[in-house]
This record gives C-alpha cells, structure tokens and sequence, in this order.
C-alpha cells in the first residue's frame, strides 16, 4: 500500500497494490498493522454504505465531539469526487479543502481524521463505503452547505441532486459562530 499524505496534515490518500490475472484481481482493503504504522493509532468501530446515482451529492457532514467520527472512505463501484473540509481550530489550513478522485477501478481510499467535514459527488452510480472512528450520534450531527461560496468547492458535477436536509446546512461562518 502506498500511503501519501496530502497538503492538509494527517488528510491520506492510500492507495493498494492490486494484483490482477485472467480470473480478476485481489487487494488488501484494510490493515490495522499498516495503517497505524503509516497513518493513525485509530480504531474502527463501525462500517457504512451507501448507493448513489450519477449527480448525487452528499455533505459536507460531521459529528461534533464527542462523537467526531474519522473516516477511511472508499469506492466499492463507480467513481466519486470525495471532499475533506478542515475545521481543526488551531490547524494552520483551517478552512481549506482537499478534493480527490476515488474509483473503484483505482481503488484508492482517503483517511478523513476527526475534525473535518466530509462530503462527496458521484460521477456515475456508486456504491461508496467507510469505517468510522466513533459511532453515530444524531444529536452530534452537523454540516456545511455544499456550495458555501467562501469554500468555493468545485465538485465536478453540474446541478448536483441534494437532499433537502443537506440544503438546508449552515455555511462554514454561520456554523463557526454557533460554536
């Protein structure tokens, strides 16, 4: 596996050796020994996975303490633009943003730590799946609209599907002076 971490500090692309032959191929999704050796001294606590269509867009979400979830996120089908919002307060990029392709012809994954709000826009239809850090709190759940001007996030896609709830998200300014 190779592990490379992006302009944001502890934000990792990982990316498997994928072994492929006539029958198909095989790869190491996960392993704590390499994991914890090249990214963070975390533990998974909970599996997800969700379906999308081509033009969905999902976020930017995140669970406030105690409950801040990081997340190791991957397409298990298709391909997304999947996007990692550092809200870290004392982080030198506070507010910036990473954007990354995952495929599942690439197989590549991004460790998103606590701290940072997440989203992602499906290119086609997705089956996209992530470990998380903590369990799901309702109560710890928050977020920041998709298209908060000051972010300017370009997601790829033109006039994304978004749920209402995700509409309704707070920009970055408006959820930093709730806190």
């Amino acid at each position: 596996m190779e592990f490379k971490e992006s302009k944001i500090k502890g934000l990792f692309e990982i990316t498997p050796r994928v072994f492929h032959d006539e029958r198909g191929y095989f790869f190491e999704t996960f392993s704590d020994k390499l994991f914890r050796a090249n990214v963070a001294d975390v533990t998974f606590v909970q599996d997800n996975q969700s379906y999308s269509t081509k033009g969905v867009l999902r976020g930017l979400h995140l669970q406030k303490p105690p409950f801040a979830q990081g997340k190791l996120v991957r397409v298990i089908s298709g391909s997304v633009i999947d996007v990692a919002v550092d809200l870290r307060p004392n982080s030198p990029t506070f507010g910036q943003y990473e954007a990354f392709q995952l495929s599942a012809e690439k197989q590549n994954m991004v460790y998103v730590p606590e701290g940072f709000a997440h989203g992602f826009a499906t290119v086609e239809d997705a089956i996209f799946a992530y470990k998380c850090t903590n369990f799901y709190d309702k109560a710890s759940e928050a977020g920041i609209i998709f298209n908060d001007p000051d972010l300017n996030i370009n997601w790829g896609i033109e006039n994304p599907l978004v749920s209402e709830k995700d509409f309704e998200l707070p920009t970055l300014k408006e959820l930093m002076a709730l806190v």
